[in-house]
């Protein structure tokens, strides 16, 4: 064998070596993107683990991309007879969409504003227009895209670690995922007070204002959701008798008073006006220590997201949630551009 054979046999080794060292970080990159989130068939229901616990389980456009197709798939199959969709970690159901990730591609003008927001909501009609029972175990934390991915179910369990809050407009944009759509049919006022300040509910206060259709003890999830697995073929009823007995059988926080319940007419009163500007007014003139703590939040947050958000809520009342899910994305578009427009304009400095 001669010199030049020699060279073009270490040059192939090389380039095999190489070949499969992409290939290994390929296969590592897929792994970690899969593990974001778990799909399992367990009993009679498909299974939905949000599995970023380190993030709080904020959503990611590759776990929509894989949620969304097996979600349609388990709807089709007739041996599935209910879905749960449930956050991994012990703190956090979804705390909201991957915001850094969105950022970065918002500053970097990739296409993953784009994306993100048309999938995400394809996915919540989906969520909400799905044949098979859906139950959301909302345990933990959930605001933003996780009220995306539970609101819109059929069933939504809160417990005693359930923190829900839309917390949008200190952040510049507005309270999405269809909120456009359940917070004005909350009772009264109330979904336009949680958008406009991004007030939080906690525990049961999250089934009272009408988030969640059910509240369980968290000690006594795991064993509900084994009850549900091993239903044998069962129908909506069968499956909201189960989730009524351990909602009914919860006493936790169970005397414990509203925490709004003393301040509805407050925020009937105030919040029902159709301008920032007037709901602002409203609450100067009220000026308990309630309206005012409400002034001092709203004060904080971006005067351009109120505007947007009350005249979202506006429209949206009577709007069908794919009508409010279209303006949403619209919404989101003009406001990711407007973003951009504005860092690059200020030196690519944050704003």
């Amino acid at each position: 064998m001669g010199q030049q054979d020699v060279w073009r046999l270490l040059s192939r080794f090389n380039s095999l070596k190489r070949a499969n060292v992409i290939l290994q970080h390929l296969r590592m990159s897929m792994h970690t993107e899969a593990s974001e989130v778990l799909l399992e068939r367990r009993g009679c229901a498909g299974v939905i683990t949000l599995n970023r616990p380190k993030f709080l389980n904020a959503l990611s456009l590759n776990m929509i991309r894989q949620i969304y197709p097996q979600l349609k798939k388990w709807e089709q199959d007739p041996e599935t007879f209910l879905i749960i969709i449930k956050g991994a970690g012990g703190k956090a159901f979804c705390a909201g969409g991957d915001i850094k990730a969105i950022s970065e591609a918002k500053n970097t003008r990739q296409n993953l504003t784009r994306d993100f927001f048309r999938e995400e909501y394809i996915l919540n009609n989906a969520i909400a227009s799905c044949q098979k029972p859906y139950v959301a175990l909302i345990d933990g934390i959930t605001m933003g895209g996780g009220v995306g991915l539970s609101v819109h179910g059929r069933f939504r369990v809160a417990t005693e670690r359930s923190l829900f809050a839309m917390p949008e407009t200190g952040i510049g944009l507005f309270p999405d995922v269809g909120g456009g759509y359940f917070l004005p049919r909350l009772q009264g006022k109330l979904g336009y007070f949680l958008a406009l300040t991004g007030f939080r509910l906690k525990g049961r206060d999250v089934h009272r204002a009408g988030i969640a259709t059910h509240f369980v003890d968290s000690e006594k999830l795991h064993k509900l959701e084994e009850e549900l697995l091993a239903l044998k073929s069962p129908a909506a009823e069968d499956i909201a008798g189960v989730l009524e007995s351990y909602h009914a059988e919860s006493k936790m926080d169970q005397d414990k008073s509203v925490i709004f319940e003393e301040h509805v007419d407050k925020i009937n009163r105030c919040f029902s006006a159709n301008t920032v500007e007037q709901i602002i007014e409203n609450l100067r003139q009220d000026g308990s220590p309630f309206a005012i703590e409400q002034l001092k939040v709203i004060s904080k947050m971006s005067p351009t997201s109120l505007k947007i958000t009350l005249r979202q809520l506006l429209e949206g009342s009577s709007k069908t949630l794919q009508e409010v899910l279209t303006m949403e994305y619209r919404l989101t578009q003009a406001c990711m551009f407007l973003l951009t427009k504005t860092r690059v304009q200020s030196g690519n400095q944050p704003i």
